[in-house]
């Protein structure tokens, strides 16, 4: 192969490597040839351990799917269908677009597949409208706040100023009660307001924070809740405010400990994630880690409310661990979304390798 050919080649593996859409590469036996990044979030599998197996052993697909897949090569012509349904990492039925082209070389006759995921779509519009939410929401209790503090400050010191004039000192009960609710009122607003701190970012293995939550939690839960760890060892380093990421972790765990109430079990995972876009940001490489609970689930009227304040679906909840572990994670260019059905519920994080990647 000359030098041109070798660049040539060379920009195209990149423009392979670099697009939304995923790309199969098959023989005439429907054996994966390649398979670009994209394809490799798809379907949740290694290009290196895709590559020499089955189309079948990735993806579920109809009879008639496989009928046309086969007759490519013979008719050589090319085809394209939307809104198919297939099934991907064994349960995941997801909604994609295709197109198929015959691609013939000096030696052999292959199958160039194209997927484009309805359900990403669906997805970044989903994000894009949780972040403005968020924002708005945000903006509004900022406002709510400062309209609250001042009037409860203003109760605080009279009662204050009352509790000193009092002869008697039954009646300092009441001032008393005026002065603690005015306190938990004041811890409330702030709580709601979550932290405001700038993010002090260094260096940070994922997996110290997971693995420090865990022990945090099963100290102090029921010996009937077990864990499973399910780590990439491979990730590198994020970064973030490790304070700021346990908090967030944290607050999503111990939702998850309180859904199984003393007896299920919690998976930890971390996955790399290729060109994922957050908002209207395009990331090349983001850290994924998904907290899997098996409990009951949680209500289809409430999941797509849970990451605002004040919303629960607990008696003895305050709608808050959400809502802050949410914020906390935006202020690091990520997202946290849920998926949940009864015995499976998933919080995914996505944390941006590099923020500033566009």
């Amino acid at each position: 192969m000359t030098k041109n050919a070798q660049k040539i080649d060379g920009i195209q593996r990149s423009i392979l490597d670099n697009l939304n859409t995923a790309v199969l590469l098959l023989d005439a036996d429907m054996v994966i040839q390649y398979l670009n990044p994209a394809g490799e979030n798809l379907f949740h599998v290694s290009s290196q351990r895709a590559k020499g197996t089955s189309l079948n052993k990735i993806m579920f697909v109809d009879s008639a799917f496989t009928e046309r897949l086969n007759n490519t090569i013979p008719n050589q012509q090319p085809f394209a269908e939307h809104e198919v349904t297939i099934t991907v990492n064994l349960d995941q039925k997801i909604i994609i677009d295709y197109i198929v082209t015959p691609v013939q070389t000096e030696d052999e006759s292959l199958i160039l597949l194209e997927i484009s995921s309805m359900d990403r779509h669906l997805r970044i519009a989903r994000e894009e409208k949780l972040l403005s939410e968020q924002k708005s929401t945000r903006n509004v209790i900022r406002g709510m706040a400062h309209e609250i503090k001042n009037p409860l400050g203003g109760l605080r010191g009279a009662a204050q100023l009352l509790e000193r004039e009092l002869p008697n000192d039954n009646l300092k009960e009441y001032t008393g009660i005026i002065i603690g609710e005015a306190d938990r009122l004041q811890n409330l607003v702030d709580r709601m307001l979550g932290p405001n701190n700038v993010p002090k970012k260094r260096p940070i293995n994922i997996h110290q924070v997971l693995e420090h939550v865990r022990q945090l939690v099963q100290a102090e839960c029921s010996e009937n809740i077990f864990f499973n760890l399910d780590y990439d060892p491979s990730l590198p380093d994020v970064m973030a405010d490790s304070d700021l990421l346990i908090q967030s972790v944290l607050n999503i765990v111990r939702n998850a400990v309180s859904a199984l109430d003393g007896n299920g079990e919690i998976t930890l995972k971390t996955r790399p994630q290729r060109h994922i876009t957050i908002g209207h940001t395009h990331h090349r490489l983001v850290i994924q880690a998904d907290i899997i609970d098996n409990g009951p689930g949680i209500p289809e009227d409430l999941l797509e409310h849970i990451f605002y304040p004040m919303v629960t679906g607990r008696a003895d909840g305050t709608g808050l661990g959400l809502s802050i572990s949410q914020s906390l994670i935006n202020q690091h260019g990520g997202l946290i979304q849920c998926n949940s059905r009864p015995g499976k519920t998933i919080f995914t994080i996505y944390l941006p390798l590099d923020a500033n990647d566009v």
